[in-house]
């Protein structure tokens, strides 16, 4: 009996040996980590790569002329915050990061601006537009917009700041125009027995709210909104497309329809129709160069990259599928957008 009760008492005795292993190897590496953030010299545990952007080439040639590959890619917006597993800020900030290092590098002689965007918000959409077409005013560079799956709306909106315009013979763009959504929640309510007192300044201070409907008076101030900004994307593609598309062909065009590479080649909406290796010749071009090698800046360096890495400055981890529905980036606002569609990417 004693013995075995000694023998059964072994797997406890064990578990208790392993438990106490983990919980010192726990408290041993809970020290290094306060010692390693207070004292010096700092050690920083790097889970994600390097710190700063680095210089990446994905084609190489025998020269130091350089043409930079930027993505524009996902929902246009300055909402992203930084985390344990985002290096950039947000879209807007990660393109003018770019912009500002191709102003410095004078290797760089071109950028081939690479989109894979529904659109977004007027404002970030509007912020990228500009800085593309100071870079080009200031340094004389050229910008080459080169579209994949989608380039609508706000993405089409910024690729107007470019030189030329490719898309990809699958592309889909166009969908120009402005939309502003306002959820009506009232009658949900009243249904489940809730109710809202609203307190206000004036009586267009809860305008938009989802707790009650829209007047015709808000709808009339909304409405004025959206065709001031409206007129403001078409003035954006008049410009982009100057000598190629007049104002009443736009006019009959901007109705938020989307368009196939071939119907928007038709149409003026785009330059040509090609592969990455059409917007590579066409950069050149505009540079007045032989060749170049093709580089990007990523704060991934040690991933495999080349031609085909789309939006490098995103967190690429193995196995991991990311499924973005636009809606959850969606807040009060206006938005150059193709609403139905998503963000859905296998990543490597």
């Amino acid at each position: 009996m004693n013995l075995n009760k000694r023998f059964l008492s072994w797997p406890k005795k064990l578990l208790n040996y392993r438990s106490s292993i983990c919980l010192n190897w726990l408290v041993f590496l809970g020290i290094a980590f306060l010692l390693s953030w207070s004292c010096a010299p700092h050690f920083h545990f790097d889970l994600l790569g390097e710190e700063k952007l680095k210089e990446v080439t994905l084609v190489s040639r025998p020269t130091k002329n350089k043409i930079l590959v930027v993505d524009v890619s996902g929902f246009i917006g300055t909402n992203l915050n930084p985390s344990l597993f985002q290096r950039e800020t947000n879209l807007v900030a990660s393109v003018s990061t770019r912009l500002e290092k191709a102003r410095q590098d004078k290797d760089i002689r071109a950028i081939i601006l690479r989109l894979d965007s529904p659109g977004g918000e007027v404002t970030a959409a509007n912020i990228i537009y500009e800085e593309i077409k100071r870079f080009r005013q200031d340094t004389g560079k050229p910008v080459v917009a080169l579209a994949l799956s989608l380039a609508t709306s706000g993405a089409y909106y910024i690729a107007a700041a470019c030189d030329s315009i490719i898309a990809h013979p699958s592309t889909i763009t166009g969908s120009i125009g402005v939309i502003s959504l306002f959820p009506d929640i009232h009658s949900l309510l009243e249904k489940i027995g809730i109710k809202v007192n609203v307190i206000k300044s004036g009586r267009h201070k809860d305008s938009g709210s989802p707790l009650r409907p829209l007047s015709q008076e808000e709808e009339r101030l909304f409405q004025n909104i959206i065709d001031e900004l409206y007129q403001q994307f078409l003035e954006v593609v008049l410009q982009g497309r100057q000598g190629r598309i007049n104002r009443q062909k736009l006019l009959s065009l901007a109705d938020g329809r989307i368009f196939t590479a071939s119907q928007a080649l038709a149409e003026g909406l785009i330059d040509k129709i090609g592969y990455f290796k059409d917007a590579l010749k066409e950069a050149l071009r505009l540079s007045g160069l032989r060749e170049a090698r093709v580089v990007t800046l990523t704060y991934y360096p040690k991933r495999k990259n080349n031609i085909y890495s789309l939006a490098n400055f995103r967190p690429l981890l193995k196995k991991e599928k990311e499924i973005i529905p636009l809606w959850d980036s969606l807040h009060p606002g206006f938005y150059y957008l193709w609403l139905p569609s998503w963000v859905e990417k296998e990543l490597p």
